[in-house]
């Protein structure tokens, strides 16, 4: 049975630039929001979350969902991949704080940055996001309903 992987992104902006990640897979310098799977027994905000925090040191408070995004890479078909992609706040650093496995740095990028490194993207989805953060696209977090909520013992 077909599934696809839920994962998020948290598309963060600061004076014009965007929080990004350098990371190395299969040996190359990829480029990409901080992002990551959801968990089992996770929500869809909290993945974000965690997965900014460990991958930037940066603390992130989730405002608005940006956009939800379907793609499969071109090299492998049968692979699916649902991003929920977030914007919202800093609120914190952890200086000194190791980052995941793979992550090179955190970097602050602008469009045009972005853009010139087209080649180190790790997916469309990169460029896609903040274009549609730059086109003001923002839809409320009540958009997503969870109904674990209770099981895990956390408030709505």
């Amino acid at each position: 049975m077909w599934k696809p992987n839920a994962t998020v992104a948290a598309v963060v902006e600061r004076d014009g630039r965007f929080l990004l990640v350098e990371e190395r897979i299969l040996g190359q310098k990829k480029l990409n929001q901080p992002a990551g799977h959801v968990e089992h027994g996770e929500s869809i905000i909290a993945a974000c979350v965690r997965e900014t925090l460990e991958e930037t040191a940066h603390s992130f408070k989730p405002t608005a969902l940006v956009g939800i995004y379907q793609w499969s890479p071109p090299e492998k078909p049968e692979l699916t991949y649902l991003r929920f992609a977030f914007t919202g706040e800093i609120t914190g650093v952890e200086a000194g704080r190791e980052l995941d496995n793979g992550i090179e740095a955190a970097v602050w990028l602008n469009r045009d940055e972005i853009v010139t490194r087209a080649a180190e993207h790790r997916s469309p989805l990169l460029l896609a996001c903040v274009d549609d953060y730059l086109a003001g696209k923002r839809y409320p977090l009540e958009l997503l309903r969870d109904f674990d909520v209770a099981a895990r013992g956390e408030s709505a």
